[in-house]
């Protein structure tokens, strides 16, 4: 986490986007926009700026303080299903092998393979490392002698908004805090 006091580039400031409800478009990705986007908006009335970084911008005839945290002034519906992408199948699955539990060189796998006429959808695919990958081959699941940790699903936006909670980003600004992250446990 980034305390507010220290000075970093214009590029390393984003804001956090709130939907007009106040809470975050989305948690993972997180809902972030570059400094210039956030300053576009302000001026086009799109959006109402919720908090500032402790920091200064200027143009020959104009100065304003930098927006961290900014809410869109027209509510956002959220999508009911997430899309099928590569990045939500490990975000589904945790970015984790569902064969060995290993976290690197993270591919898919169909457990009935295309060639037998598998489709690529959420109940057909899981997150495999390169190794699973291959030692399964084309074969089907069920004579492959695998196992998997988890049979796949058609995950719920909200699934992978937990599941996006387990691997916050690298920057998370002091400001943004009062917005995230609402149902994790408080410390005592």
């Amino acid at each position: 986490m980034l305390n507010s006091s220290v000075k970093v580039p214009l590029e390393k400031c984003p804001a956090l986007v709130l939907n007009a409800d106040y809470r975050p478009l989305s948690y993972y990705p997180l809902s972030l926009w570059c400094w210039q986007d956030a300053v576009k908006s302000v001026f086009l009335d799109r959006v109402s700026i919720v908090t500032n970084y402790d920091r200064i911008i200027r143009s020959p005839s104009f100065q304003m303080n930098l927006p961290s945290v900014i809410a869109l002034k027209n509510f956002v519906k959220p999508q009911k299903n997430p899309n099928f992408t590569r990045f939500n199948v490990f975000l589904r699955d945790k970015f984790t092998c569902q064969y060995c539990g290993n976290k690197k060189h993270l591919t898919f796998d169909h457990l009935l393979p295309k060639s037998k006429g598998g489709e690529t959808n959420w109940k057909n695919v899981v997150t495999a490392c390169s190794i699973c990958n291959v030692k399964k081959g084309g074969r089907l699941y069920e004579k492959s002698g695998m196992i998997l940790f988890k049979k796949p699903y058609s995950p719920s936006i909200e699934d992978l908004h937990y599941n996006g909670r387990n691997f916050p980003p690298n920057f998370l600004h002091d400001s943004w805090m009062d917005y995230l992250y609402w149902d994790v446990e408080l410390e005592p």
